[in-house]
């Protein structure tokens, strides 16, 4: 197939899923090399597609409240697993 280029943008990749879609701003793999590096291996291994910036503002919030690493990757978890119980009840 070469020389041959798709014209319209693939809405496939999306999942079925209830939850509203964002537009992102900037440039997301700038933002996702900035994060510190057990915060980065969390968001390669997440569920979801998560947004550099919504990790490092979970991420932040934890380590101001004097989480250590373990626990704000542990807040991230829960967070993750919350937002898949919303998609759940908002496919049903």
């Amino acid at each position: 197939m070469r020389g041959t280029r798709r014209t319209t943008k693939s809405k496939n990749n999306l999942g079925q899923t209830g939850l509203s879609r964002r537009a992102r701003r900037g440039d997301p793999m700038r933002d996702f090399d900035t994060l510190p590096a057990p915060l980065r291996a969390w968001v390669r291994e997440a569920v979801l597609p998560w947004s550099p910036q919504s990790c490092r503002r979970i991420w932040t919030r934890a380590i101001a409240k004097g989480a250590s690493e373990a626990e704000a990757l542990a807040r991230l978890d829960r967070a993750e697993a919350a937002t898949l119980a919303r998609a759940q009840t908002a496919r049903v």
